[in-house]
Formats: C-alpha cells, structure tokens, sequence
C-alpha cells in the first residue's frame, strides 16, 4: 500500500511468515493469504507485496513462462511487488535453522549468484513505469564469528561490489532500479550502526572501493561514487535495533551523517522481560520465557543491568543465569511478536520501541520501503497465536497505520 503521508511511502508485510520453500508454495500462500490480507485493507487499491524467495524458489521463478505468469497474476489481483526479502537463502520454517540461517553468506559467490537473480526478477517485477525502486534486504556479511579479520570483509566487500555492478547493467538494460540493504542483527558482523557505517566507510565507499567499482562499471569516479551510494544502504530492523539498544534517531542521524542510505526499514518488535528484585513473579516469568526458546530460530540476548550483556541464544541466557542464581533487571530478546501487542502475559514486547520508530518515520522521509515481519508466527506459543493468520497480519498492519497517520 502507498500512505498517504510525506515521502508517500509503501508498507507491506513480509511473505516469510508463510512457510513454503518452492515456488508453488509461495504462489499458493499469496493466493490464500496475501488476497485475504489485501481484502480487509485495500480492497479498491493497489496493494504491495513483500516477497520472500529462496533460493529454490527464485530459480523456479525465473524459468520461461513462470515469470510473465506471475506478473499476469499480479496484474490481475491489484497487487504489486516492491520488496524482496533476501536474507533467507534455504528453507525457514520447520526444522532447525539457527546461525545456519545467514548461509550462504557474503563470503560465498552462492550468495552473490542468489542475491542476482532476486534483483533480476525484481526489475521484472517492478510497476510498470519505472518510477518505483525495488529493495532486497539482506544477511548483514556474515555471521560475527565466520569473520576472523581484515581479509574476510574484504572479500564480502569485493562480492558486494560485484552485486553493485550487476545492478548498475541491470539498470542500463532494463531501466529500472534496485537497491540492496544490508540488515544489521545481533550477533552479526554488522550488529550495530556503529559497526554498519565502519564496514561502508573502509570497505564500500572508501577510494579503493570506488576505483574498484569504476573498473567494473567502466563509470567515472564521481559517477560511480553516486551509485554505490544510492544502490548499496541499510536496511533497519526495529526488534534488532531494540535488542541491541540503539535509539533511533541518533541511529538514522548517524547513517545520514555518514551518507549511507536508509533503503528499507522492518517494523517489527521484539520480547521484553523485566524482573523484579527476587520477588515471587520472577519464577514465574522465567519459566514462561522457556516456552519461547523453541529449536528453529537463533533468539539472541542482550540484557541490560550495570551494562550489556549479550547471549547468543535464549536457551544459552536461561542455563547462565539459572547456573549463576541471578536474573538481570531487563532483557530483550529477538524473538519477533505481534508489534499490535503491548502485553504477552508476563511479558511485554518492544512496542513502546516500535512507536518511537514510525513516530520517526512519520516525521521525516528516512525510507521509501517499510515491511511489517512476524516470521515467527509458527513458533509463537500456543496462546499467543490463537487468532488466524489473516486476521492477526491484517490487525498488525492497521495498528502501524494508525501510528503513521495519527
């Protein structure tokens, strides 16, 4: 959907809550939910769709006749796509990913190969006129420890400009522009702002960057400045920016500052847990949190007491500090929950967060692209999840408009 609000930007919600690997899985979860989706809150407009493919499923997609039928079908329903989740390489749902997750990485030519091919079937995707980018968001390099140095962000560096050059002839041929956001999350090479704009000053917007990117593009220097400028950015996660404690404007003031561009921004909210001072709740609160470290999904930690404290998984947190006898006085974890609920129980979620984001995005023109992702939805504890799919994704939607148009 496009809002009605300055910089007139697109929200959707992101297509990974779907499980489906193959292509006719995909298109199937469009038909049965993303129309339902589209019925209860743009029934007369056009509607946007946030795809996720895997690699799979992007190969299927991209054979003779799939593609031109595809966009027949979009053509025919009122939807449109602007944004395509890149992260996930392989399957997502129903078996345990964990840090496997972020693989393929920045460090393999898989991902660069992968990441092509989305951005060519993007271009193709893309409202006719040309006027619209197209964003991918993307693993932020690597995972923390597949990176050992120097030499390692290098080499994402050298395939990331190589992806750059591959977007430059894909606008020179077809007209039409795509950008790729690399996400920052815990627990990543690229886990915070700060991190972010370290890794695109020494490695992607550097004169070595640049000379290199002219001699792939046959562009001048300052030409080809321009366009790593404009189509290598960031994309900003709400639930990691909280997880990892980054207020948001200082974090968009710092990426301005340093000329990165914002390509795309995740609403999204994290779990919150607050413990008292001993007091008879906290054993309750810390077994209910049990229940949400389920086996499929890395759900990072960072607890906040005399300073950060950060865990790489839940289950990791829970036998440390059952180990120590302690509890810290806040914790967030990314674990992605329903951004309309304030409450979960004995928990809260990171929606005083999220407000703080969009009351950001509501003011200034930070992004183009906003995408609503609750991947998590299949391992929500039961409680949490007993509305259906269409209705919950529907309500999670209207609850950021509210927030966008009040």
């Amino acid at each position: 959907m496009r809002l009605d609000i300055p910089g007139t930007p697109h929200l959707t919600y992101c297509t990974n809550i779907h499980p489906g690997e193959s292509w006719p899985e995909v298109r199937a979860n469009l038909e049965r939910y993303t129309l339902a989706v589209k019925a209860r809150l743009a029934p007369e407009r056009p509607f946007g769709v946030g795809l996720r493919l895997s690699a799979r499923a992007a190969e299927t997609l991209a054979e003779p006749g799939e593609l031109e039928r595809f966009q027949d079908f979009l053509r025919a329903n009122g939807l449109y796509v602007f944004t395509i989740n890149g992260f996930p390489y392989g399957r997502f749902h129903g078996e345990p990913v964990k840090e496997r997750v972020y693989l393929p990485d920045w460090l393999d030519e898989a991902r660069l190969a992968y990441t092509n091919r989305l951005a060519d079937l993007l271009a193709a995707l893309l409202p006719e006129g040309g006027e619209l980018e197209g964003t991918i968001s993307t693993v932020p390099g690597a995972f923390r420890a597949r990176v050992a140095g120097a030499a390692e962000a290098e080499a994402m560096a050298e395939l990331l400009l190589r992806h750059a050059a591959h977007l430059f002839r894909l606008k020179e041929r077809t007209g039409r522009s795509v950008v790729l956001a690399l996400e920052p999350e815990p627990w990543c090479y690229l886990e915070t702002v700060e991190e972010a704009i370290r890794f695109f000053r020494e490695h992607l917007h550097s004169p070595g960057a640049v000379e290199r990117f002219s001699a792939l593009t046959g562009l001048g220097r300052g030409a080809a400045e321009e366009f790593l400028r404009g189509h290598l950015g960031v994309c900003l996660d709400a639930c990691h920016m909280a997880v990892a404690y980054e207020e948001p404007e200082a974090a968009v003031r710092a990426l301005r500052d340093a000329g990165i561009r914002i390509a795309k921004a995740q609403i999204t909210a994290g779990l919150q847990v607050r413990f008292g001072e001993g007091d008879a709740g906290d054993a309750e609160r810390l077994e209910a949190l049990r229940s949400f470290a389920d086996p499929v999904y890395l759900h990072q930690v960072v607890a906040c007491g005399e300073g950060l404290e950060r865990h790489l998984d839940l289950p990791e947190a829970l036998t440390r500090w059952g180990a120590e006898g302690r509890l810290p006085r806040e914790t967030r974890i990314h674990f992605h929950v329903p951004i309309a609920w304030k409450e979960l129980g004995p928990f809260e979620s990171t929606q005083d967060y999220v407000r703080s984001f969009l009351a950001l995005l509501r003011r200034e023109q930070v992004c183009g692209h906003l995408e609503e992702e609750t991947y998590t939805w299949d391992v929500l504890p039961e409680e949490y999840r007993r509305e259906g799919i269409v209705e919950a994704l529907a309500g999670e939607l209207r609850w950021v408009l509210d927030q966008l148009q009040s």
